[in-house]
């Protein structure tokens, strides 16, 4: 699959917490940093989302904030 976003991170599946609608996924992309996602529990189930999975992390946002 090809997309547009250009930030693009691979990573593996390291947590999955279900909720009522939304689930939270982390992903571990690497020198300890995770990475967490809210999705549909649709979207987990289609994906069909487990723990070790190897996934790409995609971040299309219109604003990037950055604070020190």
């Amino acid at each position: 699959m090809k997309l547009s976003a250009r930030n693009q991170i691979p990573g593996t599946v390291v947590g999955i917490t279900p909720g009522a609608v939304n689930g939270t996924i982390k992903v571990d992309i690497g020198g300890g940093i995770i990475v967490t996602s809210s999705i549909t529990e649709e979207a987990i189930a289609d994906l069909a989302l487990a723990e070790g999975d190897r996934v790409t992390v995609v971040v299309k946002a219109s604003d990037v904030l950055i604070g020190k």
